[in-house]
């Protein structure tokens, strides 16, 4: 009953019932919400505040921003229910919507500066290896057409892997350390209207789930920039339920030593017993090892299973 009546009081304001549409929408910072709200900043966190405490809403800090989303599933989506069956959108639905067009506009704007700015060296890095889109598809046939359950994209940059597997998934979270790269990720994830989609700032060597929380589990391109990749294997497997999968897409072995100084690589590429090492010294069976070569620079597919459950053989491409 004390729950029931915190969350009737947290939406007898029209304000806050706006705050709750726009967060079905996409997940906002407090200056966007502001921002289409057209109310102050202090006025705003009030309003997220008593959202919060209710449990109907969630709020993150990413650096110097605050990012607000919808509260637990189970807890909102009756909510929501309830507010669909009982009324027509109004004036202030229709106007709330076209500022937020202009806040997905701006956020889409920032991503392509960023990107325009920084072109060169990502072309550097992707002229030196096959072809992404061929990687993406080798990852694709590696998890195959099944449902994924519950993803987790560990080092999730611009949300590439997101926008890929996401649609498989029961629900999607991508953790980066970077709120810059978090920030463009979610201008991109938004531009796709992606559902069941989260965004968090977060270590790789401290996620920010329970033991055996995800089913499948991706690192992209990302333990050549780990200064303790075993590590970072270790508290992926940590959260992955017996029978979830790990996905680890990074370079074999190479001698490109300028990409230490020029991209801070603090891993020159991996080694097949390198990385089966590590699987199984934090309890991940191998499945599957893929080489796509195609460059100066090789780059290698890990799969594996954690262990609970019967495992599949290698399969060596």
């Amino acid at each position: 009953m004390n729950q029931a009546l915190a969350i009737f009081r947290a939406l007898a304001d029209s304000t806050r019932l706006r705050i709750l549409a726009l967060l079905r929408s996409m997940e906002l910072s407090v200056g966007e919400l502001a921002q289409v709200l057209g109310q102050s900043q202090p006025r705003v966190s009030r309003h997220v505040k008593i959202l919060c405490d209710a449990g109907v809403a969630e709020r993150r800090k990413e650096g110097s921003w605050v990012f607000v989303a919808l509260g637990a599933e189970a807890k909102v989506k009756p909510i929501l229910a309830a507010l669909d069956s009982w009324g027509e959108a109004d004036h202030w639905t229709v106007a709330d919507e076209a500022r937020l067009a202009a806040v997905r506009a701006d956020r889409a704007a920032a991503a392509a500066e960023w990107f325009e700015a920084n072109a060169g060296e990502w072309d550097a890095i992707r002229s030196l290896h096959v072809a992404d889109s061929e990687v993406e598809a080798a990852m694709a046939r590696a998890l195959g057409d099944s449902p994924l359950g519950r993803l987790i994209d560990i080092g999730t940059g611009t949300g590439r892997m997101l926008e890929l597997f996401a649609p498989q998934a029961s629900h999607a979270l991508g953790i980066d350390r970077s709120s810059e790269m978090l920030r463009l990720a979610r201008a991109k994830l938004s531009e796709r209207g992606l559902p069941k989609t989260e965004l968090r700032q977060a270590d790789l060597y401290a996620l920010p789930l329970d033991d055996s929380a995800a089913d499948v589990a991706i690192l992209h391109h990302v333990l050549h920039f780990a200064q303790q990749p075993g590590a970072a294997i270790g508290e992926a497997a940590r959260v992955l339920a017996p029978g979830g999968r790990l996905l680890v897409a990074d370079f074999a072995p190479h001698e490109r030593e300028e990409l230490r100084q020029r991209d801070a690589h603090t891993r020159l590429g991996f080694s097949d017993a390198q990385m089966l090492g590590w699987f199984e010294a934090h309890g991940l069976a191998p499945v599957q090892v893929e080489t796509l070569e195609g460059g100066e620079l090789t780059v290698k597919l890990w799969l594996g299973r954690k262990t609970g459950v019967r495992d599949k053989e290698v399969k060596a491409a």
